[in-house]
């Protein structure tokens, strides 16, 4: 049994985690109230916690409020080197780019978002630049291999968090056309997107399963969508997920 000093801390630092995933979530800096608002928080906790944080250089602040600080940068680059996923991936990802001439990517899941993680171009370059490390949906693109092995209570809090399922040209999607659609991931093993989070992008990926059995990331091809088609979507499947089978194999 954990003692009361313990019990403590634990919830000391879960709440720091919780204001900075607030501060991580949005895209503009945020007043003392609205980050409590959001965490859950009282303002005078949310305010020392704030405090803590600033001095360590993990949250910066300005007249229009806190945002996330540039400290953040050396987790996620120590993240970047020491992970072995991004490392067994990188060779594949180089493969890849190299036999489709396209952009290559790895992404992972956190909650009900996703993130790449590492990337290689193509011969062919996207003008749209795949953002590193930024929040994506699991709704949208590539993200749905990544939806399509949510456990049915995740994929339920997905469908009520709010994430919209149309696509970027504006055409509309119900819940039972994007679960349908999720289905069709599974039993094809791969999932493909055309105008779906972007206008004019196109793109493949198929999911990398751990020794469990257990979705834990996913690797893409992305291009404009007059450099992949769907007269491509044969070829480039069948590369993108040899790639994820060979950097599943390096997990195994």
């Amino acid at each position: 049994m954990p003692t009361p000093t313990e019990s403590n801390t634990m919830r000391s630092l879960e709440r720091a985690i919780d204001v900075l995933e607030v501060l991580d979530s949005s895209r503009q800096p945020l007043r003392l109230t609205e980050v409590a608002r959001r965490a859950g928080l009282h303002v005078a906790t949310t305010q020392r916690i704030l405090n803590v944080l600033e001095a360590r250089g993990r949250v910066e602040r300005d007249d229009g409020g806190y945002r996330p600080g540039v400290a953040l940068l050396f987790g996620a680059h120590a993240y970047l080197l020491t992970s072995p996923l991004v490392a067994s991936a990188l060779p594949h990802l180089q493969d890849l780019a190299t036999a489709t001439g396209l952009t290559a990517s790895l992404f992972v899941r956190t909650g009900l978002s996703r993130a790449v993680v590492s990337r290689i171009e193509g011969v062919r370059p996207m003008r749209y630049v795949l953002p590193v490390g930024e929040r994506l949906t699991l709704t949208q693109g590539a993200g749905k291999v990544l939806a399509a092995y949510l456990s049915e209570a995740e994929l339920d809090d997905l469908l009520a968090s709010g994430s919209s399922l149309d696509r970027a040209d504006g055409t509309r999607v119900t819940e039972r056309q994007f679960r349908k659609e999720l289905v069709g991931i599974r039993r094809d093993g791969f999932s493909w997107s055309s105008n779906g989070r972007a206008i004019g992008v196109a793109s493949i990926a198929a999911p990398i399963h751990d020794r469990a059995g257990h979705c834990v990331a996913g690797v893409q091809i992305a291009a404009s969508t007059s450099d992949l088609t769907e007269a491509d979507i044969p070829t480039v499947s069948i590369e993108v997920r040899r790639a994820a089978a060979a950097i599943m194999e390096t997990l195994l």
